[in-house]
């Protein structure tokens, strides 16, 4: 966003150039605002011959060439045609980009990471516009251009380092665990914390190679439904247990938790799973509330 947004922070400043009447801005708006319209209807065609990243990775190619265009053209019909190519390629982007972090955030956390979402893109917007206005000031409006447009075009080499995920991923809850059964049934329990929850895994020495791999992407999971601290140890006593622990906020939270597993997580844990003998021994403790 931080290169994409030296198009349109720029573009009243090229259509004074080649038009000194506000009917030119517009008609180089209505242009950008029609290749949206159009990229929508030829995304779905595209999406079904092409993946998510190949279409993401086109998408952010053409606009930065569009913008680079828009910083050699001197004529209006020809600043239409790239900014209606770059409406095209805008729309594509940010509309297959939203529906994959819709698609990839579990309800419960949905409203915080389009917030993020939104910051970063508003943010990276604010402060690329004002990058690109001054460097223009400094440099010329053309120049400024084509350097967004470059920049533009080397952030599609992001994506074969960071790829985009499956779209199809299953994030509905998938609630299995079982809740513990309390001794103690004081309503004050709710509040205390922090809690700490360990797992006992009884794992066969051949196994313990993979099982250690396996339960390491565990960490990313507990860490995502709240736990602040998780760790694996193994028994000095006894080789063959190993007891996975995390600390979580208070035991509401670790609640909560039961509650954020998704049908996504089901593999990791059925891994863990299948890598150790019986089922695994699971204990929770509360920091105790001393009493005044």
């Amino acid at each position: 966003m931080f290169f994409a947004s030296g198009l349109l922070a720029l573009l009243p400043a090229v259509a004074h150039e080649v038009s000194k009447s506000p009917t030119g801005y517009g008609f180089l708006l209505g242009s950008f605002g029609f290749g949206a319209v159009l990229g929508a209807l030829a995304m779905q065609r595209a999406r079904a011959r092409w993946s998510a990243e190949a279409v993401v990775s086109g998408g952010v190619l053409v606009f930065g060439l569009s913008t680079m265009a828009a910083g050699m053209f001197h004529n209006l019909p020809t600043l239409n045609a790239a900014m209606l190519i770059a409406g095209a390629a805008w729309i594509v982007f940010i509309s297959l980009f939203n529906v994959i972090t819709l698609n990839h955030t579990p309800d419960w956390v949905r409203a915080r990471v389009l917030a993020v979402w939104l910051l970063v893109f508003q943010g990276a917007m604010a402060g690329g516009s004002a990058v690109w206005g001054a460097l223009a000031t400094r440099t010329g409006i053309h120049v400024a251009l084509i350097w967004a447009g470059a920049g533009t075009i080397a952030t599609a080499a992001l994506g074969l380092l960071f790829k985009l995920p499956d779209l199809t991923v299953d994030l509905t809850p998938w609630v299995h665990w079982k809740l513990p059964i309390m001794s103690n049934e004081d309503p004050a329990i709710t509040d205390s914390g922090p809690a700490l929850v360990t797992v006992e895994y009884d794992v066969e020495p051949e196994h313990q190679a993979r099982f250690l791999q396996a339960v390491h992407k565990y960490e990313r999971i507990r860490r995502r439904d709240g736990a602040y601290q998780w760790g694996i140890f193994r028994n000095l006593e006894s080789p063959n247990r190993y007891v996975e622990m995390f600390l979580v906020d208070s035991w509401a939270e670790h609640m909560r938790q039961h509650e954020r597993s998704t049908h996504a997580d089901r593999e990791v844990e059925e891994r863990v799973q299948s890598l150790a003998r019986g089922t695994p021994k699971v204990h929770h403790l509360v920091r105790p509330t001393p009493k005044l």
